[in-house]
């Protein structure tokens, strides 16, 4: 599927335009998560999705502009936007709305494989963008991470294996780190991947666990891993009252 999925983005790049400049304040995704770890005992990255390759579609009539407000209420440290449309409906649109709804940096999800999209993810407003290092290789994320850096977006590079960050190690270190405990080939999560990676990640890295957080439970099994900072999704997008359930999540943190 992930192939399949990278395939479909270099044909739909083949289309490319670039969009317009958006004029909008700029925040840190590292330092709010940085602050977030030092208060709260984790920083949450909620997630904005409609559907998922996995689990197909569960959100589809999403108000994004409420449900960014209420992540933002409810304690949510960032914003991850989902901008793939062929595969979980998004549009960088969804990104631009957020964006302008919410005081909160914003990380653009998608498969960034070329570097217009970097530049691409500065015009519309975006904090922050993904880089995947199950799709990149590793001298890739490092000059996509430079150009990033050129046009004011920090980078957060996401691994799902030792292999993959033994990889990355050897040409950069992130100072952003993403565990995936979703694999991308099977879309099995297990929260198994932040404690067998964590020990390997310099320490100067910032580790956000990504993937298959449900429960107060789960915060605490990856915040004693060593993860100071957590990205949710299908959780936050479905529950109805996201502004109750973040901070019952982040509770789970002083359970570790």
């Amino acid at each position: 599927m992930l192939e399949e999925i990278v395939n479909r983005k270099k044909t739909d790049l083949k289309f490319f335009q670039m969009p317009r400049q958006e004029y909008v304040p700029h925040y840190s995704l590292q330092k709010s998560l940085a602050f977030a770890g030092i208060h709260d005992g984790i920083g949450l990255i909620a997630e904005i999705k409609r559907a998922s390759p996995s689990k197909g579609e569960f959100a589809s009539d999403l108000d994004i502009i409420s449900r960014a407000k209420a992540y933002e209420a409810g304690g949510a440290d960032a914003i991850s936007v989902l901008t793939d449309q062929p595969y979980f409906q998004g549009a960088l649109t969804d990104l631009i709305t957020v964006k302008k709804a919410v005081g909160l940096p914003v990380l653009r999800k998608d498969f960034i494989i070329d570097e217009r999209q970097i530049e691409e993810s500065a015009r519309i407003g975006a904090d922050a963008i993904l880089l995947i290092a199950s799709i990149l290789e590793p001298n890739q994320i490092l000059e996509f991470s430079k150009l990033a850096k050129n046009y004011g977006l920090e980078s957060l590079v996401e691994v799902h294996t030792k292999n993959e960050l033994d990889r990355l190690l050897d040409v950069y270190e992130p100072p952003l780190i993403g565990i995936n405990n979703r694999n991308l080939k099977t879309f099995k999560t297990d929260l198994n991947q932040t404690i067998e990676l964590f020990s390997h990640v310099p320490e100067q890295s910032l580790v956000i666990s990504e993937s298959g957080i449900h429960t107060a439970e789960d915060v605490s099994t990856i915040t004693r891993a060593g993860a100071k900072a957590m990205l949710m999704g299908e959780r936050l997008v479905t529950d109805g009252d996201p502004e109750t359930v973040i901070p019952e999540l982040k509770k789970g943190a002083q359970l570790a």
